[in-house]
């Protein structure tokens, strides 16, 4: 009887752990289904099942095929490190990156020292609001403006350019550029220039940075191949676009695009090369004669200059001082003397824009000795593109 009771017990034992382990196996069964069908946004088994399915083939997936989609983290960290970066990585960032498509227009202007001059705001505030008013671009092109410039004017120049490009249907960037930076890589290049063709030390030119032009291709990034670099001082009646295409005009060989000197600037200053020299065209006005150049508006083929290993060659101090000794040249007007000098030996590296694109209005040489042969420089024939109010002269309205 014990024994029989035994068995008993261990039976009725074994049902209910049986009925328990069931009971468990069942609420497990229960709570997968409850997550399949009621979890992961309401997914069902089969799209739950289809999408483990793509999330392994993907690993298995050739990386031609992988997403390429920024990340919007790294645009974040990209922004923060450019502002880290120096004037030549800055400029590569504007030019390099994802936007293959874009067309860029590049124009650099000088802005130092406007904080301290009402004048020099009063300028720009009408180069400015003139660029703006005529200025049109196509879908996929940036107008990008780059101004060299000392911390406090950058920020009267940031302010400024508010009010200017509220309006604007075009799309444009800005980028401020140090002008101790640029004038601390320059220096070693133009010192040899500075010797010849600044009034001296207290001159306004005696400063590197107004060597910009002739150096600009060496202190800027390879990828950056046009810039126009302009004076504050200008009025502008046309779209500054229809500038950009004087670039394709270059003929072989040149590396800037410029237009002469509307004054006799350069037959004063080469008076003793044309007093040795009776025959010469130097000096002489147009169109026989060889003017000289006014740096107001310029093209820069960067890409051809530094290609041209003539161009090259001629920044050299050896060559500098060697042509400079020979027309007898004791210029004050920074890149622009330098220009018109080597321009006396080698034209081919010069493509003389029309009149209009730099209509010079300054005449202060008409009341200093020359008014005999002053109209013979000054004569522009030819539509106005932009004006240029040098030496303070006054700009006529539109």
């Amino acid at each position: 009887m014990r024994i029989l009771r035994l068995v008993y017990v261990i039976m009725a034992r074994v049902s209910m752990f049986r009925s328990l382990q069931f009971l468990l196996i069942l609420a497990c069964v229960l709570a997968v289904v409850t997550f399949y069908y009621f979890g992961s946004e309401n997914q069902n088994f089969s799209s739950t099942t289809k999408r483990i399915k793509l999330s392994q083939a993907s690993r298995n997936t050739n990386r031609n095929d992988a997403d390429l989609t920024i990340d919007t983290r790294f645009s974040e960290l990209a922004r923060s490190k450019e502002k880290k970066m120096g004037e030549n990585d800055a400029f590569q960032s504007r030019n390099n990156g994802n936007e293959t498509s874009v067309q860029r227009y590049n124009v650099l202007m000088m802005f130092t020292k406007v904080d301290k001059s009402q004048n020099l705001q009063d300028k720009f505030r009408v180069a400015m609001l003139s660029m703006v008013k005529y200025a049109q671009f196509l879908e996929g092109e940036v107008l990008v403006l780059h101004f060299v410039s000392d911390p406090v004017s950058k920020v009267l120049g940031e302010k400024m350019l508010q009010e200017f490009f509220k309006n604007v249907t075009f799309k444009y960037e800005v980028l401020f550029h140090d002008v101790d930076t640029f004038t601390h890589r320059l220096f070693p290049i133009v010192e040899a220039l500075q010797k010849h063709f600044s009034a001296g030390s207290w001159s306004y030119f005696s400063d590197a940075i107004f060597f910009l032009s002739v150096a600009m291709h060496r202190i800027l990034p390879q990828n950056l191949t046009r810039i126009v670099q302009l004076d504050i001082d200008l009025k502008y009646r046309t779209n500054i676009r229809d500038l950009f295409q004087e670039f394709d005009r270059f003929p072989p060989g040149a590396v800037l695009g410029i237009v002469r000197e509307m004054q006799p600037v350069y037959r004063h200053t080469f008076w003793q090369y044309r007093k040795e020299n009776p025959q010469t065209r130097v000096g002489d006005p147009p169109p026989e004669g060889l003017p000289g150049f006014n740096s107001g508006v310029m093209l820069l083929d960067l890409g051809a200059m530094r290609a041209s290993a003539l161009y090259n060659q001629l920044l050299d101090t050896t060559n500098v001082t060697k042509l400079a000794d020979k027309y007898s040249i004791r210029g004050h007007l920074g890149d622009q003397d330098f220009f018109t000098m080597i321009s006396m030996e080698h034209p081919e590296l010069f493509y003389s824009l029309a009149c209009g694109w730099n209509r010079q209005l300054c005449t202060w040489w008409r009341d200093h000795g020359y008014r005999d042969v002053f109209d013979l420089y000054y004569r522009c024939d030819g539509p106005i593109y932009i004006y240029h109010g040098n030496c303070n002269s006054p700009i006529p309205d539109d």
